[in-house]
């Protein structure tokens, strides 16, 4: 023997370079609630936000990861003009009496 492996070639490599290789299928993909890709292509699931079950997925021992999700980091379309409707009393279409014209 000159020294020389030669078994080397033909052994399979484990979790080093030559696995990276082999790393060409998608497991996941984007998700359509969460838009992170967390959607679990062969469970339809998303690892993240836990689509396509009715509640989204959070857990008390996360308190920064309830805290990226919460109510006000996203756009809040309805919520902000019902803040804004709040702070002027729901207010309907009518306006409100002139007070010197019913006091005299």
């Amino acid at each position: 023997s000159s020294g020389i492996n030669a078994e080397w070639p033909l052994r399979p490599g484990t979790k080093g370079t030559g696995s990276f290789g082999k790393r060409h299928n998608k497991s996941h993909t984007l998700c359509i609630r969460c838009g992170k890709s967390s959607y679990h292509i062969q469970k339809k699931r998303c690892s993240q936000c836990a689509y396509p079950a009715a509640k989204c997925r959070s857990f008390n021992w996360s308190v920064k990861g309830k805290r990226r999700k919460t109510t006000g980091t996203g756009r809040m379309k309805n919520l902000k003009i019902v803040q804004r409707r709040f702070r002027n009393g729901f207010q309907t279409g009518v306006a409100k009496p002139n007070k010197k014209a019913t006091s005299s």
